[in-house]
């Protein structure tokens, strides 16, 4: 009786053995007989492992003109070194950034475009240490954000007081890498804008810490060695740390605070010849004991808006006083398109922060929210380049008005 070859048996049955063989098997059976090498780049295959490790739709695929097998080739070709991680990291930025289109859309906004292999290769030459594949696979999807407030990573009240911390693009993490005693090896992942530390990822196994792990420095204050340090660690790798994190805001157990974006915005009716651009912001700020402190510079966040009739600037900012209550008043100033030369400036009123005592939760679960006291309908933000919640006619048609959602970062 002849011996019957695998590749001999009929289509159907055949495809189905098929369809239980991982990428790297299915793609060997290629150069085993040419009908293996023909049933084996069988699109449905294909499409089962392009949803199963790249997350990809119909949708995508009809766009990309490409068939499964080929798409998949693409992404492989690309990707393929993160194949283990990227249908997990992938699936976490898109709950992310799911939850945060229902309750924080603006901060989607700051997510950057994913880095290239050749950079994150830069990063690694740079500070002479390897990052890991797991990183380097969240940052080809996403290369952290923007400075802003409120930040991805931490935006979220605690018991007394407030965090806004924001995930490090590559290569800002790779300006704070870390080679001091007590610190060797380490890049940080977060920054945090109201205390100033970050999170950091041990690059090496060195001074007690596993390679890998993220961790919040914790200096002893008291001790004689400098490199004494307390790690919290918050996880044993990139993607125990990042799915983590995603998992516990997603599901409210890290709540988000709203966005605090302020907005100038000058009038739809404002004549086309009163167009300008803002040159710099000017604040004074009258804390609560008589103390007065002036703020100038060019301005708000790095930006320089130019203003025309109907159009919107928003900006996310914020400070931290020290007092119960401070108020603050400024302007900005700003200068004609049509004559440089020109310049004027628009107040914004004084606006009122307050921050009520702090009072003991009656149970250890509930936690105390600090939030922002409108006075009298002014309104306002915590705001190091200002911001205003009121509605005011001025000069040349431009109103400043801080969207709801405004808090005061306060460490009680």
């Amino acid at each position: 009786m002849a011996e019957l070859r695998m590749d001999q048996l009929p289509t159907d049955p055949l495809l189905h053995v098929l369809s239980y063989l991982s990428y790297r098997d299915l793609s060997r059976c290629g150069v085993v007989s040419r009908r293996l090498n023909e049933l084996s780049k069988h699109n449905p295959l294909w499409k089962c492992l392009c949803c199963k490790h790249w997350l990809l739709t119909d949708a995508e695929r009809q766009h990309s003109g490409l068939s499964w097998y080929l798409l998949f080739r693409q992404y492989y070709s690309d990707l393929g070194r993160y194949i283990q991680f990227y249908p997990v990291l992938k699936r976490c930025w898109e709950q992310m950034k799911g939850f945060l289109q229902q309750r924080c859309p603006r901060m989607i906004t700051s997510l950057k475009e994913g880095a290239t292999e050749a950079e994150l290769n830069d990063i690694e030459a740079l500070i002479g240490c390897r990052l890991p594949d797991d990183y380097r696979c969240s940052y080809r999807i996403h290369n952290g954000q923007t400075l802003v407030i409120p930040g991805l990573m931490g935006s979220m009240s605690l018991s007394n007081h407030y965090r806004s911390e924001v995930l490090l693009d590559v290569e800002t993490a790779a300006g704070g890498f870390q080679q001091r005693r007590g610190m060797r090896g380490c890049l940080p992942l977060t920054f945090c804008f109201h205390t100033g530390l970050s999170q950091y990822m041990a690059l090496q196994p060195a001074e007690g810490r596993c390679c890998f792990e993220s961790f919040y420095p914790c200096p002893d204050q008291m001790a004689q060695d400098p490199s004494a340090i307390d790690m919290f660690i918050t996880g044993s790798c990139f993607l125990d740390w990042f799915t983590t994190y995603v998992h516990n805001v997603v599901t409210g157990e890290f709540p988000i605070i709203r966005d605090q974006i302020f907005r100038i915005e000058m009038s739809s009716s404002a004549l086309l010849e009163a167009a300008c651009q803002l040159d710099s912001r000017y604040w004074k700020i009258t804390t609560s004991d008589g103390n007065v402190e002036e703020v100038q510079g060019p301005g708000v966040v790095g930006e320089f808006p130019v203003m025309t009739p109907g159009k919107v600037h928003e900006y996310a900012s914020c400070t931290t006083f020290s007092t119960p209550w401070e108020y603050m008043e400024g302007h900005y100033t700003f200068h004609s398109l049509a004559n440089k030369g020109e310049v004027f400036q628009v107040a914004i009123p004084r606006f009122h922060m307050v921050c009520p005592p702090f009072r003991e939760p009656p149970a250890p679960t509930k936690t105390l929210t600090p939030h922002l006291d409108r006075d009298h309908g002014d309104g306002g933000c915590c705001d190091g380049d200002g911001g205003s919640d009121s509605d005011f006619s001025s000069v040349r048609g431009i109103n400043m008005a801080a969207l709801e959602g405004a808090w005061c970062p306060r460490h009680i």
